[in-house]
């Protein structure tokens, strides 16, 4: 496989927390190689302690890997200085999150615009980016409403918005349907089965069989180590999957 077609690549990655005297007190992952393809839609699975939120914080950018070798979009993401990095990670990866994080005193609009803010894009860009965003997810009637007056699921795809917002190489989603009914859970994973199809590279960490069982592969880890990794379909077979779901 060439380098070109991967958008994340581990290469011996461990992570150690330490004691204040200098001691180990859990080496969260022991050894992690791993490469995510261009595309692909890839569950995250293991028991509470297994090292899969640990191995989501480095892929994400939020943590950095005792030793190994991080690369994320073809660039060593353990060379670059905390500004380069957290300038990287935010064009870089879009962030979905069980409990939304929208602000409450925000709009919606204005929600999805919060990453481009940060990244110093002219306000009239930013709101005709947040409201393709918007457009995307189906919110755009929504856009001037706040969190509070949105349901669950509206929240969510609000959340999804703004993690898109950046044109992101990669979304990585954290339980995103756990704090949703069966029937709204069903409509955002549709909505990322949609977003897959369309060549979006997609990370999810859940413990729900069902959910993993929507994605292309799964990952399973056990006590910091990839315990099974196994491809479930192909691309065009989960096409097929999202175009004869329930919207």
């Amino acid at each position: 496989m060439e380098a070109v077609d991967l958008v994340a690549q581990l290469t011996k990655v461990r992570k150690i927390y330490y004691k204040p005297d200098g001691s180990v007190m859990v080496e969260a992952l022991r050894g992690i190689d791993m490469d995510i393809r261009r595309g692909e839609y890839v569950a995250i699975m293991g028991a509470s302690g297994s090292g899969k939120s640990t191995l989501m914080n480095i892929l994400g950018c939020l943590d950095q890997p005792t030793d190994g070798v991080y690369r994320l979009d073809g660039l060593p993401v353990g060379e670059m200085s905390d500004e380069d990095l957290s300038v990287f990670r935010g064009r870089t990866v879009g962030f979905i999150f069980q409990a939304f994080n929208l602000i409450p005193q925000l709009t919606v609009v204005e929600n999805a615009e919060v990453p481009l803010f940060y990244q110093r894009v002219p306000p009239a860009e930013r709101r005709e980016r947040a409201m393709h965003s918007l457009e995307q997810v189906g919110m755009a009637d929504r856009a001037t409403h706040r969190p509070r007056e949105l349901s669950g699921g509206q929240q969510q795809r609000a959340a999804i918005a703004r993690a898109l917002v950046t044109h992101p190489v990669i979304l990585m989603a954290d339980e995103p349907t756990g704090n949703l009914d069966s029937k709204t859970g069903e409509a955002i994973l549709t909505l990322f089965e949609g977003l897959h199809t369309e060549g979006m590279t997609i990370l999810m960490i859940t413990h729900d069989d069902e959910v993993s069982e929507r994605c292309e592969r799964i990952v399973r880890l056990r006590d910091g180590l990839v315990e099974r990794d196994e491809v479930l379909r192909s691309r065009k077979k989960l096409a097929g999957t999202a175009a004869g779901s329930p919207s």
